[in-house]
Formats: C-alpha cells, sequence, structure tokens
C-alpha cells in the first residue's frame, strides 16, 4: 500500500513530505514489528496460537482506522507502528501455527503461499491506489488506509472454525485433543490411522525429550546450546535475506526507482505497479510449487544467483539511460526490475516465513520466531529508513551496493543451510542433532509402504486400547476377540 501512496501526490502534498518524512511514514511499520518482537514469541506460546492471533487482527483493525483519520504526520507514524505491531505478531505467531498444525507434505504449500499472497494484498493495494488516483480529496489515500483492515477483519471471522496447534496442545497436556488435530488434518479425523498415530507418537516423544533434558519456553533456550543457535542463525539468516536482498528498493520506492530510470509519470508509474504485483504473485505461486521437488535450498541459491544478475543489470542500465531518452534503455530498465522482483518471488518470497519454524524445534519456535520478528523488522527499518536518501545521493551506486550484498548471502546460503524438505518438524530434529528423539520411523517412508509401525506405544494408553478394541470388536475371530479384550482389561 505505501508503495502507491508514495507515488499518490494527494498523499504527498497533504503531509508535504521531505525525504526525511517520507522514510519515516513508510518504515515506521518496522519500527512496530520490532517492538512486537520483544514480545510476540512468549505471547504466542502462554495464550496459544489462535488467541495470538486474534489479539493481532484486532490491533491492525483498530490501526489501520487510525491511519485512515490520520490529520498529520505524528497520528499517521503512530498509526503505523501499531500496524507494524499487529503485523509483527501475526508474522510470528501465523507461521508457527502452520508449521505445527499442517501436515508435512502440505507445510511448503501453506507456509509458502502464508507470503505469496503479500502480492494479493499489494495487488489489491495497487489497484486501489491506481483507481483513487483521480481524486483531488483525501480520500485518495484514506481509502487505501481503511482498506488495510478488511482481511484482518476476514481473518477473525475465521479463527472460530480452525482447530488450535496440536503441539501446542500437546504441550500443555491437552493429548486427547492434540490427537484429534492430527487425525483431522492427516486422516480426515479418523483417530485410528497408523499415519495419525505416528506423527502423534513422534510429537509426545519429542516434547517429552525436550522436557528430561530442561528444555525450556524461555528467550534465554534460544542460545542456550549450540544447537539452538544455529537453528536461530539459520532462521535470522532467511528473514535478513527477505528484506536486504535489493526487493525492499522496489516494494517500496519503485516511485523513485521509475523516476531514476527515466519514467515520472503518475499513471504509468502506478500501471507498472500493478503489473509487478501481478507478475509477482504468479511467479511466487510457481516457486512454492518447486519449493517440494527441488528443496529450501536449491530453491535459496537460484534465487539469489538471478537476484545478483539482475541487481546489477538494473544499476547499469539507470547508469547509462537514467537521464537519458533512450526509450529502449528505459525500458531495459524495467525489464530489468520484473526479471529482478521474479526472481526474488520464485524464492525468496516463500522462503521467508517457511524456512525459519522448520529449523526451530518446538521449545524455541515461537521465541525464536519473535526473534526472527525482531530481526526482520530492524532490518526492515534500517534498510526502508536509508534507501531514499541512497537513491537521492548515489542512485545506482545503490544497486550495485546491495549486489555486492548478495554474493554474501549465496555464500552463506551455500555453507550453511541444510534442508529441510520431506521431513516432520519431529524428523528435522535429526539433521541438528545427529538423532531423532522417537523410534517411529519417518512419516515419508509409512506413507509410501516402506516402513511397518507394527504396535506402537504412545503415551495415554486410552489411544491404543480404543485402537485394540475397534479390531477386536471387528472381528469375526471371537477366540482372538476375547484374548485381546482380556488384555484391555
Amino acid at each position: 500500500m505505501m508503495n502507491g501512496l508514495n507515488i499518490l501526490p494527494s498523499y504527498t502534498d497533504y503531509f508535504s513530505l521531505t525525504t526525511t518524512t517520507l522514510a519515516l511514514n513508510t518504515a515506521s511499520v518496522w519500527l512496530g514489528g520490532c517492538i512486537a518482537g520483544f514480545f510476540a514469541g512468549q505471547m504466542t506460546d502462554i495464550i496459544g496460537r489462535k488467541n495470538a492471533m486474534l489479539a493481532a487482527g484486532l490491533l491492525t483493525v483498530f490501526a489501520a482506522i487510525l491511519q485512515t483519520a490520520s490529520q498529520n504526520i505524528a497520528m499517521f507514524v503512530s498509526a503505523r507502528i501499531l500496524i507494524g505491531v499487529g503485523t509483527g505478531i501475526s508474522g510470528c505467531t501465523g507461521p508457527t501455527y502452520l508449521a505445527e498444525t499442517l501436515p508435512y507434505e502440505w507445510r511448503a504449500w501453506g507456509l509458502g503461499a502464508f507470503y505469496d499472497v503479500w502480492y494479493v494484498g499489494g495487488l489489491i493495494a495497487a489497484g486501489v491506489t491506481y483507481g483513487t488516483a483521480g481524486m483531488t480529496s483525501t480520500w485518495a489515500w484514506r481509502t487505501p488506509s481503511a482498506l488495510q483492515g478488511l482481511f484482518s477483519i476476514l481473518s477473525i471471522i475465521l479463527l472460530p472454525f480452525i482447530p488450535e496447534s496440536p503441539r501446542w496442545l500437546a504441550y500443555k497436556g491437552r493429548n486427547s485433543e492434540a490427537l484429534e488435530v492430527v487425525a483431522l488434518t492427516y486422516a480426515n479425523g479418523d483417530n485410528n490411522d497408523p499415519v495419525v498415530l505416528a506423527q502423534y507418537k513422534e510429537i509426545i516423544d519429542t516434547l517429552k525429550f525436550e522436557r528430561e533434558n530442561g528444555e525450556t519456553l524461555s528467550i534465554m533456550q534460544t542460545i542456550k546450546t549450540p544447537g539452538a543457535r544455529r537453528r536461530l542463525l539459520l532462521a535470522c539468516s532467511c528473514g535478513i535475506a527477505t528484506i536486504v536482498s535489493g526487493n525492499n528498493i522496489i516494494s517500496y520506492y519503485l516511485g523513485s526507482m521509475l523516476d531514476n530510470a527515466g519514467i515520472t509519470d503518475t499513471t504509468t508509474q502506478l500501471e507498472i505497479n500493478i503489473i509487478l504485483n501481478a507478475w509477482c504473485l504468479v511467479i511466487a505461486i510457481i516457486g512454492t510449487y518447486f519449493m517440494d521437488r527441488w528443496g529450501r535450498k536449491a530453491l535459496a541459491l537460484l534465487s539469489t544467483g538471478l537476484l545478483i544478475i539482475f541487481i546489477f543489470m538494473i544499476g547499469g542500465l539507470t547508469a547509462g539511460f537514467g537521464n537519458s531518452q533512450n526509450i529502449s534503455g528505459i525500458y531495459g530498465t524495467v525489464a530489468a526490475i520484473f526479471l529482478f522482483q521474479g526472481s526474488y518471488s520464485f524464492g525468496w518470497t516463500p522462503l521467508s516465513v517457511l524456512y525459519p519454524p522448520e529449523v526451530l524445534n518446538y521449545s524455541i519456535r515461537s521465541n525464536g520466531m519473535g526473534v526472527y520478528t525482531l530481526v526482520v523488522n530492524a532490518f526492515g527499518t534500517m534498510v526502508t529508513f536509508a534507501f531514499p536518501y541512497a537513491l537521492a545521493a548515489i542512485t545506482w551506486k545503490t544497486y550495485m551496493i546491495n549486489g555486492a550484498w548478495d554474493v554474501l548471502e549465496l555464500l552463506f546460503v551455500w555453507y550453511f543451510w541444510v534442508e529441510t524438505k520431506g521431513k516432520t518438524l519431529e524428523e528435522i530434529d535429526e539433521l541438528f542433532d545427529g538423532v531423532k528423539h522417537s523410534d517411529v520411523p519417518d512419516l515419508e517412508a509409512i506413507m509410501k509402504g516402506k516402513a511397518d509401525i507394527g504396535a506402537l506405544v504412545v503415551e495415554g494408553v486410552e489411544v491404543i486400547h480404543s485402537v485394540m478394541l475397534e479390531r477386536a470388536l471387528g472381528s469375526k475371530d471371537m477366540d482372538v476377540d476375547v484374548e485381546i479384550i482380556k488384555k484391555i482389561d
């Protein structure tokens, strides 16, 4: 939305924006996200994933109303900070919830789509600001501001119809409810399905292991052990890459980029903004499709490699044709912008909140995502505030500096990242700890018929008893029935 507002004369003129206030208005949402990072993780663990999402939605709706009614920069910035707090909480809680609730084979789609639909919001915002650009009143920017709250309202309406995270329920000792959620997501509610029982046992065994080894739900736990520090480093590296790869320049200051490229007409800039968001949405969905086929690390490497090529192209083309009348050069710059943003959308958009909750184990997942939220928003504040000055002072050189940083990102991913595709959250522990904390075979092997789970011994004997009794009552061999029922007794 801010990308569109920063192009609208009715917005920039109303607040009499300078480079400083333009950056402040835009970057203040990241400041709110930083604030959320200090408490969102603890809040998510204490009141639950669903209740935390509810609080985030209510706060965002209130903040959207406040922004719509803004009379001055102070009121606008205050509203943006509150929106940042709300979106910061949801950015911490939403991925945690999805990672813990979705079946592992749908985790890439669910978490990938979480950020893919950023472009749905971007497309709607671009379309709305394009439609309101002709208004002479302040409703040209107040209307998009008000619509920010629409999807939070829809989310609040949907919350009663979704289950709580089974891992949170199990940690709270609500095992029967946890089993019901696992059964609902894996087998349409069949509590006796072998895959359901295997996943449930994995969860129970792993949580028991973490408790017995003194792992707590504290912020200090995120840095207490070498394994925890490594997990947190990988999660934060993903967050930093999603912010500092150069995409934030295009996401928030497309108008300034196009000015530097030689396209200064407001209507043309708004049209490019609409088309760019539609393009990115399509590419992000395609990238999400390949996430479980090629793997997280492979897509991160491919995406970053292409970013390096295209951001240097943007810098070179802007330097060569930015102040010229060469139409081919100008539109070559626009094409490079599209290729750059498409490369980012293919890998880093779905990875943004897919990889971090996967590499964090339960005891540090919420707080780790809180730290992730803090880091993302701190870097977001820095680059969103700095880029207007950089674009004004050194223009095309900004892209060259960012391209050099992207080379470092590529090397980090290649050397440090681990692959997580095809594994449940509990099975990913083996990649970091060297051992799986449950004797259940991997779910992928079970689902493909390559492993036999036999007789599961699950904590909470009523689960096994119910399976045995059902088999006894459904058996045609009455002698076997009697023997099984005696064992149950």
